[in-house]
């Protein structure tokens, strides 16, 4: 199974029982993505806040909360591990990667994002609704991540091994041409890391690209897909749509939940610029 449904797909599914739409909207510059899905989101749909469901003691953005506080929150949306979950997002695909990640890791069954999300959906004419939707929570049990997750250790040993790390940030940040968005972030990229910026996996409509396509995509980066992967980002959220692209491909890898927001804003980690 694909882990993308399109607008069509969702429509046509709308009202089935055990269905599970989530809005994981969020955005970098801080507009306020609950506001959004209250004006206007998927019927049915719950909000999935990134930063709320996260680790809150860490410094930090929205690294993966620990199995039973992630458990807590998902129940509480009214989702359990057997139900179908739909992500998307208002960007088309950006941070739905991200959520649909978060929730596969930790153990739901089955999950989809919806490819290219509210954009798409309304371009083809489906309904949405406002406000607040009705919710009955549930209980989820969470799993032990393990492997999914590439720790600040983990990359610094990849690195040492030769791993492949796929960078999904824009070029000018990347080669530090550009400011990073945080404070106290150096600009550039890990020794020997691959630059992928996400939109390269995207079509024009905001969709992601499909088979032989999708697979270029990475061979232009100089990604070998079929050896071992860490992808990266600036928080670990478009890293995401790396991981989920891979997948769609039928290839696994680790994300590094830190991301640049870890790396570049340590004293004792190598970057490199150019």
């Amino acid at each position: 199974m694909s882990f993308l449904i399109s607008s069509e797909d969702l429509g046509i599914r709308l009202d089935e029982p055990g269905l599970r739409i989530v809005d994981g909207s969020w955005h970098l510059d801080g507009r306020d993505a609950r506001a959004d899905f209250e004006q206007a989101h998927i019927p049915g749909a719950v909000f999935f806040d990134l930063d709320a469901v996260s680790d809150r003691d860490s410094p930090l953005p929205h690294m993966m909360p620990a199995p039973q506080s992630f458990a807590a929150s998902v129940g509480a949306l009214g989702i359990g591990n057997d139900h179908r979950i739909v992500v998307y997002d208002t960007a088309g695909l950006f941070s739905a990667a991200r959520v649909w990640w978060m929730l596969k890791t930790m153990g739901a069954r089955q999950v989809q994002v919806l490819d290219g999300g509210l954009p798409r959906w309304l371009a083809r004419g489906h309904p949405v609704q406002t406000g607040e939707s009705e919710v009955v929570a549930t209980g989820f049990e969470a799993a032990d991540p393990g492997e999914a997750i590439a720790s600040l250790d983990d990359v610094r040993d990849a690195l040492a091994q030769g791993v492949q790390i796929v960078d999904a940030r824009g070029a000018a940040r990347f080669t530090g041409q550009a400011a990073e968005p945080r404070p106290g972030v150096r600009g550039g990229h890990m020794p020997g890391a691959l630059n992928l910026p996400y939109g390269r996996l995207l079509n024009e409509d905001g969709t992601m690209k499909r088979g032989s396509a999708l697979e270029q995509a990475f061979v232009d980066a100089g990604v070998d897909i079929d050896s071992s992967i860490v992808t990266t980002c600036g928080s670990g959220v478009t890293t995401a749509i790396l991981t989920l692209g891979l997948a769609e491909l039928g290839r696994a890898s680790r994300l590094y939940d830190g991301s640049w927001s870890e790396w570049g804003a340590r004293e004792d980690t190598p970057v490199e610029t150019g």
